[in-house]
């Protein structure tokens, strides 16, 4: 079995830390704010030890050793070593609001005194830009509104599929709460038919049958059915040949409850024979 190393970075205050604690509970030797100029010697010494499976967490506190990770990742790649990059990313009023309900400084903030909301943001967005390298190069996730239990199972999701093949993730959302920013493909479905006018629809979810008998004779949810595959299946065989690992397609409604759940479950099943498939709903899994 070859060696699996998970390398976890992202900003502070994402989730770094529930990130960790779901991978020693899937089995992992964890160890965090590994400095970047020591992951290969890290990697060799502790393999033989820990077995098949290590997570390494890094951040911007390492920010003079990043640009050499790039390198390092290919150099273990290329011995046989599975490596699985996952970025941790939340939008910049989640991370200002998080620092300020736990009063934690953040790791990069070097000023004496206390800090205002405004030196924060500029903080985090310079720490955005140290880290945007590795963004581009890791599996996204956005825990902006993410509970903990739900960032653990979205790891523990992740890591069981297989490491060789596309997978490829329907996220359904609301747009009253902003468009997920680890989304590779956003779709519009507001101009769609909307169970919410229906009395006996209302409470429901596009996961209950009566939302989807409803959904499903809709011309216009068919078509854009139809749309949506005909766009992902002339374009996701060149994602493949690009080497990517993950492709996480948004399908966002109004709120997140009855047209998009209805079409991420649908597209789901349609792409499940070909591909490895993710479905979330991710104003629905925090309930």
């Amino acid at each position: 079995m070859p060696l699996e190393l998970v390398l976890l970075t992202g900003l502070s205050g994402s989730g770094k830390s529930v990130a960790l604690h779901a991978l020693e509970d899937a089995g992992y030797y964890c160890i965090d704010n590994l400095p970047p100029d020591l992951l290969a010697a890290f990697v060799a010494l502790e393999h033989p030890q820990h077995g098949g499976r290590i997570a390494v967490a890094m951040d911007a506190r390492s920010a003079t050793g990043l640009p050499q990770l790039p390198a390092q990742l290919a150099q273990l790649r290329a011995q046989g070593i599975v490596v699985r990059p996952l970025f941790l990313d939340a939008s910049t009023g989640t991370l200002v609001r998080r620092f300020s309900e736990t009063r934690r400084r953040h790791p990069l903030d070097q000023s004496a005194g206390p800090v205002g909301r405004q030196a924060l943001v500029q903080t985090i967005e310079h720490e955005r830009e140290l880290l945007a390298g590795l963004r581009e190069q890791a599996h996204v996730i956005d825990t902006s509104v993410l509970r903990p239990s739900q960032l653990q199972s979205t790891i523990k999701q992740l890591l069981a599929t297989p490491e060789d093949q596309l997978t490829l993730v329907f996220q359904s959302f609301a747009f009253k709460r902003g468009i997920p920013m680890d989304a590779d493909y956003v779709f519009d479905v507001r101009m769609l038919p909307n169970p919410h006018y229906e009395p006996d629809l209302r409470e429901l979810t596009g996961q209950d049958a009566p939302v989807a008998d409803f959904l499903r004779l809709q011309p216009e949810v068919l078509q854009m059915q139809h749309d949506v595959a005909t766009f992902l299946q002339r374009w996701l065989p060149a994602l493949v040949l690009n080497h990517r690992s993950y492709v996480t397609v948004a399908i966002g409604c109004t709120g997140g409850q009855h047209r998009s759940v209805y079409l991420a479950e649908q597209l789901t099943a349609q792409f499940a024979a070909q591909w490895t498939t993710l479905c979330r709903h991710r104003e629905l899994d925090g309930r």
